[in-house]
């Protein structure tokens, strides 16, 4: 979607004075740039250095090893699925082809592309995602393990492809920071990964092709950074790319500048970006897990390099590594809050291994474990690799001794009970920085899982571009298992990354663990004139779940969503719903009691407008089940209306 005068003026309120002044000087800089484009000043004698220390591919377990040269295959044959959509042109691709809409991303000076205009460019991440180059670094990683030179020649030829076709500065890959960081990090495991392999040399340090991009790209990201309200998980990208770069490839003049500089926004802006618990301050989960893979990435590069890192980003990755620990459900899943886009920081494994899993597992071989953490079992490549890597060292801090449930600052309790019942309560702040870029109208919201079945389940993302009705349902107060007044939402949109209002949340009560009922409590005053409190209450020796809904104010139009997972069948008579599923085998069933005084009608996959779906993951969605109870609230909170779910029928 292109966008119009009035965002822009919306985006601009957002900025305060210095961001705005930086912001001019960038477009300053871009101007000047159209013409002034210097060539990559001359090396010569350059070394790759940081490489693999002895015996580590040997610690790569057989069964990870087995899955990575499957997904090698795959990829060797021209196959791959990047947001629900099928390549099958991966042997000789178009760098600049949206293969979902068919649309060729226009060529020219890289910020005058509209990049935003999907009618004009196609869907831009389709485009970016295979530019990333994480799919080379896994053809390189299928090498270290085998051998085989057929992996490392694919990845010789798609590089040289890719750098005829976007020289500096040209073109649809040199307009986002995150995509010039991550795209970086992943040249620098390729050659990590190829260092065995004869050609390796001729394809980066002694190629002026190869240096002249990496030079370019690393110039691009000094020149321009991330700023103000835009400083979120992309400046952690940009700064993890340029740190990378810098040590394993440090052979320009600037090399120590922009690795100093790179170091510093790192540490500044990892702990802007981290609530002390630990939490993404985003309050999006796979926006955690994407933070600190590139965290741990630039941590590597630094250590294999010799170069110093403030124990400040070591101190931050354990917190973080901590706090996903404490989270996930049984089955090693995190909350599904906020945006979620499938980006990774690092990929060098094969389908069918778990993210999660894997960040737990590199988290205990570098920072260890705790005795309260979940049993993380599976196995994957990017553990020992990182693990080699990366100096192991004491922590300064008092890690937490028991399992945390209640993250203050974020706002996040994790109710749990018998039978593996885990129940997610949003009480935090809206979003991160003034715009919130990837918050959602979810305030007061609740995920409940039954052995990891998604039961009651946060809908997703699905879309950012080019679909503003999917983008709007899916991060809509609707759109999630909370309460909606006057058809409105608790916080006002002002474009697919911004919003303009935003609901202010009020702790009440939090006492998740202890006794046989966890508790929380917690209001927002999102809907103006009123304030919305919802009260949780999980009884351990029933398996009961009671959510009570109180309006303060004068009468309104409610309507009160519960949106069941995919897996979940539900039958529902009057305010009664059988809830039933299969798991490992065996039938499940629940009973949701729901409120009497609305009235309850089942919704499933309709589109005019939007409701019933389930986004598994960017760019895909599914029909599934969403309850929605429509009244009036009583005046003042007279009474409160009460939802019931009851574990085993």
């Amino acid at each position: 979607m292109s966008m119009s005068a009035g965002w822009y003026l919306r985006r601009l309120s957002r900025m305060g004075p210095r961001e705005v002044a930086g912001r001019a000087g960038d477009t300053v800089r871009r101007r000047r740039w159209r013409s002034a484009r210097p060539d990559c000043p001359s090396v010569t004698g350059a070394r790759f250095t940081a490489v693999l220390p002895a015996g580590t591919l040997a610690a790569v377990p057989a069964d990870a090893a087995k899955r990575l040269v499957a997904e090698a295959d795959r990829l060797m044959y021209g196959h791959v699925e990047y947001f629900g959509v099928v390549r099958d042109d991966l042997t000789d691709p178009d760098w600049w082809c949206d293969p979902k809409t068919g649309r060729r991303a226009p060529w020219g000076y890289a910020f005058d592309v509209p990049y935003r205009d999907e009618d004009a460019v196609g869907d831009i991440k389709q485009i970016w995602e295979l530019s990333r180059h994480q799919y080379l670094t896994v053809l390189a990683a299928a090498y270290a393990v085998t051998g085989n030179e057929r992996y490392a020649e694919r990845v010789a030829e798609h590089l040289r492809s890719w750098w005829t076709a976007n020289p500096p500065l040209r073109g649809v890959h040199w307009i986002s920071g995150i995509e010039l960081g991550i795209r970086l990090l992943s040249w620098v495991w390729v050659r990590r990964l190829l260092d065995d392999w004869p050609g390796a040399a001729g394809l980066f340090e002694e190629n002026p092709v190869a240096l002249n991009q990496i030079w370019h790209h690393q110039r691009w990201l000094a020149a321009f950074p991330s700023r103000g309200s835009s400083a979120n998980n992309h400046v952690i990208a940009e700064a993890a790319g340029q740190l990378a770069a810098s040590c394993a490839f440090g052979w320009f003049p600037a090399s120590g500048r922009w690795r100093a500089d790179a170091l510093r926004s790192l540490e500044r802006h990892l702990r802007a970006n981290t609530f002390a618990s630990g939490l993404n301050r985003e309050l999006a989960s796979e926006y955690h897990g994407l933070v600190l893979e590139l965290g741990l990435a630039a941590v590597a590069e630094a250590d294999a390099a010799g170069v110093p890192v403030p124990a400040s980003v070591r101190l931050v990755l354990l917190r973080m590594t901590d706090a996903l620990a404490a989270v996930v459900d049984n089955r090693l899943r995190p909350p599904r809050q906020g945006d979620a886009d499938d980006g990774h920081g690092l990929v060098v494994d094969g389908a069918g291994t778990d993210r999660w899993a894997s960040l737990l597992a590199t988290g205990e071989a570098v920072f260890g474990r705790l005795d309260w953490w979940p049993a993380v079992n599976g196995t994957d490549v990017r553990t020992p690799l990182l693990a080699a890597l990366v100096k192991p060292t004491g922590p300064s801090v008092t890690r937490p001794s028991v399992r945390p449930a209640h993250l203050a600052d974020a706002g996040m309790t994790i109710l749990r009970g018998p039978e593996e019942i885990w129940c997610r309560c949003d009480g935090g702040p809206h979003g991160f920085l003034s715009i919130a870029a990837h918050a959602h109208a979810d305030a007061l919201s609740v995920e409940v899982r039954h052995d990891g079945v998604e039961v009651l389940a946060d809908p997703g993302t699905f879309c950012y571009h080019g679909q503003p009705a999917w983008r709007q349902y899916f991060r809509s107060t609707l759109g999630h298992n909370t309460l909606q007044l006057d058809g409105t939402d608790q916080s006002v949109s002002g474009g697919p990354f911004l919003w303009t209002r935003q609901a202010r949340t009020r702790l009440l009560t939090a006492e998740p663990s202890g006794g046989d009922v966890a508790r929380w409590c917690a209001e927002h005053d999102g809907y103006q004139g009123s304030v919305h409190r919802r009260r949780v209450e999980l009884t351990a020796a029933n398996q009961e779940l009671k959510l009570v809904d109180e309006v303060r104010g004068p009468r309104r139009a409610v309507r009160l969503a519960f949106h069941l997972g995919p897996e979940i069948a539900a039958d529902l008579v009057g305010n009664r719903a059988v809830l039933t599923w299969i798991r490992d085998g065996e039938g499940r069933s629940a009973v949701l009691d729901l409120p009497g005084q609305l009235s309850w009608q089942a919704h499933r996959g309709e589109t005019d407008p939007p409701l019933g779906w389930y986004s598994a993951g960017f760019g895909r969605k599914e029909p599934t089940t969403t309850l929605i109870g429509t009244g009036t609230s009583p005046a003042d909170g007279a009474a409160g209306f009460t939802t019931v779910l009851r574990f085993g029928g």
